[in-house]
């Protein structure tokens, strides 16, 4: 019985799927918008509203808040360029938002083996 777990497994070992979800949100921060299957694109989007949420408290006005908010953003996603821009440019537009920071689209099933896909996206970013 799986009472109570929480993880979605999507095939892979733990290490895998951590990576695959942190180049997922880099990839979300950079680009603005994903297009992946559907189960990815759930476990993303919880991710990624964490990254924005831990981002928040890098605009704090204590010095030592801040570090650790970065620092926390940077073990998870291991990529410092992101957090980086994630602080920057992303963070500060949903300063007045309580949370739902991303949405996902269906679209239609993937021709080859017939997975769902969606887009993942910023709410309230323009994509370039």
């Amino acid at each position: 019985m799986r009472h109570r777990r929480k993880s979605i497994r999507l095939g892979r070992k733990s290490a895998h799927r951590k990576e695959l979800l942190s180049s997922l949100v880099c990839n979300l921060i950079e680009e603005k918008r994903i297009k992946t299957t559907l189960a990815k694109a759930k476990l993303a989007r919880s991710l990624a509203e964490k990254m924005v949420t831990v981002g928040r408290g890098a605009l704090v006005e204590n010095p030592a808040d801040r570090l650790a908010a970065r620092r926390r953003a940077i073990s998870t996603l291991r990529h410092e360029k992101c957090v980086t821009k994630l602080i920057g440019e992303i963070v500060p537009q949903f300063t007045g938002r309580q949370g739902g920071y991303t949405r996902i689209i269906r679209m239609n099933r993937r021709s080859s083996d017939s997975s769902e896909m969606a887009l993942l996206e910023w709410v309230g970013i323009a994509v370039p």
